[in-house]
């Protein structure tokens, strides 16, 4: 019997702290207009990333090819080009996700 009465205590002493916490918390702090400045540039380095991906992608199928049929700059110009083609459609998308996320955003703040 002492164990199940001690374990209630405890339960009850654990929700009354877990409610203590909850007041002294209060409502999670907005994020900092800087942090807004660090997403910027994260897509901007996203952006980047993909563009030289497609190009070292592009570079390395070429060059691959090049070398496997013993071709120098035959396969290796198209593909730097393919791979450059890649990366900007890749970075078009990114764009447009970006712009449909803000477009969203305003819209559900006027609603809330």
């Amino acid at each position: 019997m002492s164990d199940s009465k001690d374990e209630d205590d405890h339960a009850a002493r654990m929700r009354a702290f877990e409610e203590r916490l909850a007041k002294a918390k209060g409502k999670p702090e907005e994020a900092a207009h800087q942090e807004s400045h660090y997403s910027q540039a994260q897509v901007a380095w996203r952006m980047v990333i993909e563009l030289v991906a497609g190009l070292a992608i592009g570079f390395g199928v070429g060059y691959g090819l090049d070398t496997l049929f013993g071709t120098m700059p035959i396969f290796l110009i198209p593909f730097i080009f393919f791979g450059l083609a890649a990366g900007v459609k890749t970075m078009l998308r990114t764009a447009k996700e970006l712009q449909v996320k803000q477009q969203a955003d305003p819209a559900g703040d006027d609603e809330g």
